[in-house]
């Protein structure tokens, strides 16, 4: 299944329109059809800013509206034959890629920062990260067979990623589908990484320009070779490289407005770290972010860096005067606007901006030297807490227990309060539901007006509405105090832990005691042994001398067996106190993935619930369209018959009026016979209170229908 190829921005052909100067040097190793295939381009542009122009000059003098007319046709004219002249070039580009890699690279560098036409993005992208034939593209059909642990999260994100987009909008589209697919096999392929969030955006705009199979071949290729694998792993180490090195950028080149920026704590992580996980997808508008992606296939993150500065460096004077809530706002509502309609002029700004690779590359032999001697340091202090004795770790575990109760003391006592509230906000709105009852009440007795009544019993479903949510409120803060008392399980574990350290002490306490019993013993040897054999060794018998040098020897080693059985005491001691270390970590372990799975299943819970009601709502809307619909029908229905009936009324009314001028001119002739005459008139008289019977009628008829 393959994706249409989707253009995200329809001004992509008019940045493409102006073509490049070639260099001197370019311009060699050009062919001669490509050389006219330029000169073509600029004299095209060259036409075109003069058209520009002289529409310019003529557009305040109304003598001039013929020749401008005939300028703005010819500006038309132009541009149709450069956009195919633009479309020449890049097929010859692609065709010739490796030639133009090789031998005209200044020049292919600068068509992409003038931005490439949408429709060859697709295999311009691929070809830029060498992404035509990778193995890996035979494996995909295989990959959407298995299932993955990142499936869940990957559906709760789908919905998030490009939700105004055509493509995306709507659950279970095409969009959502293959974007699922691909994150899917690359969470298979890379299980390190598995899914992170940020990557849904850069898949999301591939699939917009190309099928399934070739976007996650690409997509691999910018993981391994474009350092976003660094950036997406857990520990997002490359991220904190990459925000360490852009704060050196705006340190150097724009020191005010990075004080300004320590002295209202609005930290760097707080603006970029989007920048570099989605490079500008989530933050400026669709168009301007994939021209910033041509750029970013063939160049990598330095333009990142470089369009970073650029925004900063325009809005600098705007964000010094604000505080820190008004720099929020700005970033959010007025930076990712100011480029809509010129990205080149974004795109100028940063190739302004001073970037030194050998600057950066120390840099980031900087941060990783203090990222080991903080790793080193935080492993010596987990050594030196290891080597606690049982005592001290009883101790610890003491005060620890200590300030959990006195914390859950604490909730409990704030819990307690809201409750208070709670419940008093209740019996308030149940008094107030009693009175509005007594109310009612009196109104059915008495006769009031129809619009005071309306309006009571809007008061009484307010007052219900707002016993409803205290009651909710109330229920919840009954679940939240039930779920901070301590478990009895909890509570079981806590004491057989507390057992086997209790245990552990004493058996280092007796093990201590025998290894002093045991060097009080061999201290007295020593002594009784030095006392014995005192001086005049030199005046002792040869055997008796033998004798005391054995005894030394002997000594000795029991000296040196005593301490080696001391040291293999104490390397058993730090091995229980690693153990219960391990076996107390695990623990904790255990409690923080049940807590987790818990949250994750309120989550689920609400996301659910979330669905429901939108759906409901979605519903209750088409409804209302319905009905909205009908009454409009019904009453242009109203007003059609009101128009028919009218003009039945004219046409009744003339049709009276001739017979009354006919009955005078029979009176005027007076050729008939006088009974005649009468008979005639009584004929008239009966056909005119006809017709004003039917006139009556209509008008009964024509009044319910205006009501």
């Amino acid at each position: 299944m393959g994706s249409p190829i989707l253009s995200p921005d329809s001004s992509s052909h008019d940045t493409t329109l102006s073509a490049p100067v070639a260099s001197p040097a370019d311009s060699e190793s050009l062919s001669p059809d490509e050389l006219e295939l330029l000169a073509k381009l600029e004299e095209q542009n060259r036409l075109l800013e003069a058209d520009s122009k002289s529409m310019r000059s003529m557009s305040g003098s109304r003598r001039n509206s013929g020749s401008s007319l005939v300028s703005s046709s010819s500006a038309s004219s132009n541009l149709s034959h450069l956009e195919e002249d633009t479309w020449i070039l890049w097929g010859r580009i692609v065709n010739e890629w490796e030639e133009w890699r090789r031998k005209k690279e200044k020049l292919l560098k600068e068509l992409i920062h003038k931005g490439i036409p949408h429709h060859f993005r697709a295999i311009v992208w691929q070809l830029l990260g060498n992404a035509t034939d990778m193995p890996v593209k035979n494996q995909y059909s295989e990959l959407l067979k298995m299932s993955s642990p990142c499936e869940k999260l990957i559906r709760r994100d789908i919905a998030r990623t490009y939700p105004e987009h055509d493509f995306f909008k709507g659950q279970d589209s095409l969009g959502q589908e293959v974007l699922f697919n691909v994150m899917k096999a690359y969470s298979l392929v890379d299980r390190e990484v598995g899914y992170c969030q940020g990557s849904a955006f850069i898949v999301g705009l591939l699939l917009m320009q190309m099928p399934e199979e070739e976007a996650f071949c690409v997509f691999v290729r910018l993981m391994q070779e474009y350092r976003l694998r660094e950036l997406f792993k857990p520990s997002m180490a490359e991220l904190g490289l990459c925000i360490y090195q852009f704060e050196y950028l705006l340190q150097e080149q724009l020191p005010e407005l990075n004080v300004h920026f320590r002295s209202q704590s609005f930290h760097t992580s707080m603006y970029a770290s989007s920048w570099f996980l989605t490079l500008f997808l989530t933050f400026l508008p669709l168009p301007v972010a994939t021209r910033i992606f041509d750029i970013f296939m063939y160049e990598g993150l330095e333009i990142i860096f470089r369009v970073g500065m650029a925004i900063l460096q325009y809005n600098q004077t705007d964000l010094i005067q604000l505080d820190m809530e008004g720099m929020s706002q700005h970033f959010q509502k007025v930076i990712p606007h100011q480029f809509d309609s010129c990205p080149d002029k974004l795109i100028l700004r940063a190739y302004q901006i001073k970037y030194n690779p050998k600057k950066m590359k120390k840099l980031e032999k900087e941060y990783t030297t203090f990222k080991n001697k903080e790793m080193e340091e935080q492993i010596e202090i987990k050594v030196s807490f290891g080597l606690l004795t049982g005592g001290t770790l009883l101790l610890w575990r003491g005060c620890l227990g200590q300030v959990t109760r006195a914390q859950e003391a604490e909730e409990n006592y704030v819990i307690k309060r809201e409750l208070a509230v709670a419940r008093q906000q209740c019996s308030t709105a149940s008094e107030s539901l009693e009175r509005a009852q007594d109310t009612i009440r009196e109104l059915q007795q008495r006769k009031y007006t129809e619009q005071f009544v309306s309006s009571l019993q809007t008061q009484l479903e307010q007052s219900r509405l707002q016993e409803a949510e205290l009651l909710g409120a109330l229920k919840e803060m009954q679940d939240k105090r039930s779920s901070l008392l301590p478990d009895e399980s909890n509570v079981a574990q806590l004491q057989e832990e507390l057992k086997l350290v209790k245990l552990r002490e004493l058996e280092t306490l007796h093990c201590f005691r025998e290894m002093q019993d045991t060097v009080t013993e061999l201290n007295q040897c020593w002594q009784h042994v030095s006392r014995g054999g005192g001086g005049g060794h030199w005046k002792e018998s040869p055997k008796k001398n033998a004798m005391n040098e054995l005894q030394d020897k002997l000594m000795s080693m029991r000296l040196r067996e005593a301490q080696a059985q001391a040291e293999l005491r104490e390397a058993r001691l730090k091995v229980l106190q690693l153990e219960s270390q391990n076996q107390i970590h695990g623990k904790l372990v255990s409690r923080q993935e049940e807590e987790s799975a818990a949250l994750q299943e309120r989550v689920q819970y609400l996301t659910a619930q979330n669905k429901g009601l939108q759906g409901q709502l979605s519903e209750v809307k088409r409804k209302q369209a319905e009905s909205d619909c009908k009454s409009k029908e019904e009453v242009m229905a109203v007003r059609l018959r009101e128009a028919d009936s009218m003009a039945a009324m004219a046409e009744l009314r003339q049709r009276i009026a001739e017979l009354e001028i006919q009955k005078e001119e029979g009176r005027i002739q007076g050729q008939l016979n006088h009974s005649d005459a009468s008979q005639y008139i009584t004929q008239l008289r009966e056909q005119i209170s006809e017709l004003k019977n039917e006139v009556s009628k209509s008008r009964r008829s024509a009044c319910p229908l205006c009501c």
